[in-house]
């Protein structure tokens, strides 16, 4: 690889997806590059990318592919999921009793391994949410890894990181060798490929926004932009959950840390959180959660 190919790859990647690849990392294009390469007919990543230059779409979603399928698992760092169960959704029903609704945004969804653990633990209050409406939209760049999230079909490795076997047993049943979830579960959780860069208004408000463990992997222009927008489409008393190794400090003011919850911020602008309300469309109403 030269390093104009270098050059030309971090561009692409940056603008696609808002991935930043430093200096350093040349040793982790060609680890999932050169498949790629072997793949596509071509001897080298040099030979990809004129490949690339020369107009085939398919190929350049085929690297974005590569270089931003990142690892998750059930309950990832479990702090935040508690948060979620133990004081945010205790204190949502109490401040949406009105409405009856809760929308839940999981941005960079991956394998659905996020959604589905929210969704799980939503069944588990079903008696407390009986009547309300819920929608979880879970998000990703990747049409791959949103068809895996669709099946809910997951190895027996994949279900042994962090998923508690009360839950396994409970939601889960076995096809072969794999777990698939159940589909009243499934049903709970909306996919839609999306990307971080675009607008995020046509997704509507949100009560609960995740984002973790994805915007290590940007600059901080970026991030800062993000933060900025997300906070537009939080609802004024919503939340936002970031990764162990993330933070707003000294990246913007629209969230401010919420006290004693680890990776939880609230919206520091209320005022620019006025839009209209819940975005038309799907959603259910939580009889679902009990399956009746």
């Amino acid at each position: 690889m030269t390093p104009l190919d270098y050059e030309y790859l971090q561009k692409l990647l940056k603008d696609r997806s808002g991935l930043v690849l430093s200096a350093d990392k040349k040793y982790l294009l060609e680890s999932r590059l050169l498949p790629l390469a072997r793949k596509a007919g071509v001897p080298g990543i040099t030979d990809l990318v004129q490949k690339m230059k020369a107009g085939s779409e398919a190929l350049i979603h085929d690297v974005v592919e590569a270089m931003t399928t990142n690892e998750t698992f059930f309950f990832r760092d479990k702090t935040p999921f508690d948060h979620f169960k133990d004081s945010v959704i205790p204190d949502l029903i109490k401040a949406r009793a009105g409405r009856k609704s809760l929308r839940i945004w999981c941005a960079a969804s991956s394998t659905g391994q996020e959604p589905y653990s929210l969704a799980m633990l939503l069944k588990e209050k079903s008696a407390e949410l009986a009547g309300w409406r819920i929608e979880i939209i879970a998000t990703d760049l990747s049409p791959e890894v949103l068809e895996k999230s669709k099946a809910g079909l997951y190895t027996q490795f994949e279900v042994q990181r962090g998923l508690p076997i009360q839950l396994l047993v409970k939601y889960f049943k076995q096809v072969g060798t794999m777990w698939q979830l159940n589909a009243d579960v499934r049903s709970m959780v909306q996919y839609r490929q999306f990307n971080l860069l675009q607008d995020f208004t046509a997704l509507g408000k949100f009560d609960v926004i995740f984002c973790r463990n994805v915007l290590i992997y940007f600059d901080q222009a970026t991030k800062s932009d993000i933060f900025n927008r997300l906070m537009r489409v939080t609802e004024p008393d919503g939340y936002l959950f970031l990764g162990a190794a993330e933070t707003v400090v000294g990246l913007t003011d629209a969230y401010r840390i919420c006290p004693k919850r680890r990776g939880v911020y609230l919206p520091n602008n209320p005022a620019a959180s006025t839009a209209p309300g819940l975005a038309a469309g799907g959603g259910f109403k939580v009889n679902a959660l009990t399956g009746r």
